[in-house]
């Protein structure tokens, strides 16, 4: 393909008479001379020059945010069949399509881009078929347009990139300041650092699509940027009552999604929303809660056991839809494991309590020490109450069975957890053991070492578990801060026994080195070299294995008459049981997790909801 250029030899015209009739005329002299030819291909565009699109489709996560900062609307996401969509993993089958009869070549969408799939070719020339007229766009495609013969253009540079990869710092106790006491370790975004952290957000809605509630978090971390933390509040509670709570020890799924966390470190969007709540008062918080609360009284009663997230997340739906709720709680407060299972240092008491307070202010009642199958039986609150939810989270420490478990210096850690909590005298043992390697584990060993360091001036904490620590179930900076309140961590230990002298006392946990955990039909199966054993000195062992829910409650009779699945009840999509008057919702259904919990609370709330709307009609 040759186009004409103009001729280098072309004469300067000038200008001094540009209002003269006889201008026009002075064209003519072109006419004679030969024109100039060369071939395109030779003659590249500049490195950075603007032309069109390319996409790597397997770097792109289909974020949208090339669409959303487009000020000429010239890009629409468009769904493609067959690429990976897993909005958990912040990853969706969608791919811009060009509309290049509204794009200006600003490329505001290459240097937005979070993955930096997007780039523009070198190419000066665009041509399609009557297909893509008629369409008048561009459809995406792996290779650009006319694939890559140009090369690539306009790249994201570290000087065009208009993202901020770094999280703002946030202060904290260092570990000499934290191990002797159990004051909350982080402190929080200022303002300035909240804002400053808003500001990176591009509002590509990737953490409001893995949140298992949907979390409007784009929505409050925008207010949080205007500086409106009442917005902020507003928007939180559209889908999770358990503000605080989540703020502090949500296990952050959003943020692993998050599309800035691809280059860099992802929106600190758990601590936004504590910087939010953290920021109203109490008192102004309960008044938003209850803008447009208009709902009347049905006149039906819903019964709930468990106040933990999911039975008092139902509730807060339930009684703003104007019906009656009543929980019963075994113990003397509400919050299930969050309140007896995480220590002060990550979630304080009274916290977690404003999360309570807000919601029985709607109208929902507690009746605490209350045991159902003691106090009052599962057939009376059947025949009470037009519908019982069943919200009695993982009460119960596994046990691991190994030889010598019985003994009294042998704990689980969910029993010890609840006694501190509670300011429960224990005996505290100078040296221990933890088999386990999940946020429990962390949890029970972290709370002894400030025992010990109280009470004996040194900390000996010893935590094995079967996995390598890569693939530990705690949270990453659990196990990082427990490495730095001096735990020692020993990974791929799996426990045989415990050792007793002839005096009947504990001395010591036997482990032998793991070699695979899993067998080929990837069923728990460890396997363990025999030779590589350790007997790991210490006065006391706490598994913290798992834990499981005490169904004990339904009694014989409604225990024979519900279908069950693995020893947990059997329920379907809304969390309904084979019982038309029974739900059940959270921990003891689907694992621990407190936003699961939440979203589990949300949609037992809505199934009955809706039954109690078709009795009622």
């Amino acid at each position: 393909m040759k186009m004409k250029l103009k001729s280098k030899k072309a004469p300067v015209i000038d200008h001094s008479d540009s209002g003269s009739l006889l201008n026009p005329l002075k064209n003519l002299q072109f006419l004679a001379r030969k024109p100039v030819t060369e071939p395109l291909k030779p003659r590249l565009a500049s490195l950075n020059y603007r032309g069109f699109h390319l996409n790597d489709w397997e770097e792109c996560v289909g974020c949208a945010s090339c669409q959303k900062i487009c000020d000429n609307a010239a890009i629409t996401m468009v769904e493609i069949p067959g690429l990976p969509n897993d909005p958990v993993k912040g990853i969706r089958n969608h791919r811009p399509a060009i509309d290049y009869g509204r794009c200006c070549w600003c490329a505001l969408c290459v240097d937005i881009c979070p993955s930096s799939s997007l780039s523009l070719s070198r190419e000066y020339v665009h041509t399609c078929d009557q297909e893509h007229i008629d369409s008048y766009f561009i459809l995406p495609d792996p290779n650009g347009i006319h694939k890559e013969h140009f090369g690539k253009g306009w790249q994201k540079t570290e000087h065009s990139d208009l993202l901020s990869l770094t999280r703002s710092v946030m202060a904290e106790l260092e570990p000499e300041n934290r191990i002797d006491n159990f004051d909350e370790i982080v402190d929080g975004f200022t303002p300035e650092q909240a804002v400053l952290e808003a500001s990176r957000c591009v509002q590509c809605g990737m953490c409001h699509d893995s949140c298992p509630t949907n979390m409007h978090a784009p929505e409050y971390i925008r207010a949080i940027w205007n500086n409106d933390a009442e917005e902020a509040v507003r928007q939180i509670y559209r889908t999770n009552p358990f503000a605080h709570v989540c703020g502090r020890v949500c296990t952050h799924r959003c943020e692993d999604a998050c599309s800035i966390g691809i280059r860099g470190e992802p929106i600190a969007i758990r601590w936004l929303k504590r910087y939010a709540m953290d920021s109203v008062s109490h008192e102004r918080i309960k008044e938003i809660v209850n803008e447009g609360n208009t709902a009347k009284s049905s006149g039906k009663k819903v019964a709930i056991i468990g106040a933990g997230p999911a039975g008092l997340t139902a509730a807060f739906d339930l009684v703003r839809s104007g019906h009656q709720v009543e929980v019963f709680e075994a113990l003397p407060h509400a919050g299930g494991m969050t309140r007896y299972g995480i220590p002060d240092y990550r979630l304080p008491f009274d916290t977690l309590q404003q999360d309570i307070d807000i919601i029985t202010s709607l109208g929902v009642k507690i009746h605490y020490n209350c045991i159902i199958g003691k106090n009052k039986r599962m057939s009376t609150l059947r025949k009470n109450f037009d519908a019982v939810i069943l919200a009695i989270g993982l009460s119960q420490g596994r046990q691991t069975r190994i030889k010598n478990s019985d003994h009294r210096h042998v704990y689980r850690a969910v029993d010890l957890l609840q006694k501190i909590s509670t300011g429960e005298e224990i005996e505290l043992p100078h040296s221990v053991a933890v088999i386990g390697g999940g946020n429990v584990a962390m949890d029970i060993a972290r709370s002894l070492a400030r025992l010990q360091k109280q009470q004996y001036g040194k900390v000996q904490i010893t935590l094995t578990a079967l996995e390598e620590q890569q693939h530990f179930m705690a949270d990453p900076e659990e196990i990082k801060e427990s490495l730095e309140e001096g735990i020692v961590i020993k990974d791929s230990c799996g426990p045989q026994g415990c050792e007793i002298d002839n005096d009947g006392k504990l001395t010591g946990l036997k482990t032998w080195k793991v070699t695979s955990i899993f067998d080929e039909q990837h069923r728990f199966a460890p396997q363990y070299d025999e030779e590589q054993e350790v007997v790991h000195n210490c006065e006391a062992v706490i598994e913290a294995i798992g834990q499981f829910a005490d169904t004990s409650l339904l009694g014989k009779e409604l225990t024979e008459q519900l279908e069950w699945n693995r020893g947990r009840l059997q329920i379907d999509e809304n969390g309904q049981t084979s019982e038309d008057w029974l739900w059940s919702a959270g921990d003891c259904v689907n694992g621990p997790d407190v936003v699961h919990a939440v979203a589990d609370g949300h949609r037992v709330a809505a199934s009955i909801e809706q039954q109690l709307k078709v009795k009622t009609q």
